[in-house]
């Protein structure tokens, strides 16, 4: 598993590293089955999420298992910070945010993401 915990200002982030995985849905697949499992292991509304899809293609064929997986974990996480979704893939990350609910803030530096993130 690629992804892990970090700390910023005191803050554990859980930075969920799907990047440079390119047109690897399956590998996206099997990395996103193993942060559900993390995610659902902590407490309601306390997981802070970096999920960096910087050189990641998210096509149609993914956004079943994004869905599933952030309607998996919604109720752990309390706030998501994105990185690397821009064009089209905005446009596929909005209709997810839309079907789950589940409020995604996007950006394009990893330090103002993580800036975000611990700030409460």
């Amino acid at each position: 598993m690629r992804s892990h915990w970090i700390e910023y200002n005191g803050k554990q982030i859980f930075y969920q590293d799907f990047s440079k995985l390119f047109f690897n849905s399956a590998a996206v697949k099997a990395e996103l089955e193993e942060v559900q499992k993390i995610v659902k292991s902590q407490p309601p509304d306390s997981v802070l999420v970096l999920s960096d899809f910087r050189d990641t293609n998210i096509g149609s064929d993914l956004l079943p298992a994004l869905n599933t997986a952030s309607a998996a974990t919604k109720a752990h996480v309390h706030k998501t910070a994105v990185l690397g979704v821009t064009g089209i893939k905005r446009k596929l990350a909005d209709l997810l945010t839309a079907l789950t609910g589940q409020p995604l803030k996007y950006f394009d530096d990893v330090e103002a993401a993580k800036k975000w993130l611990a700030e409460d």
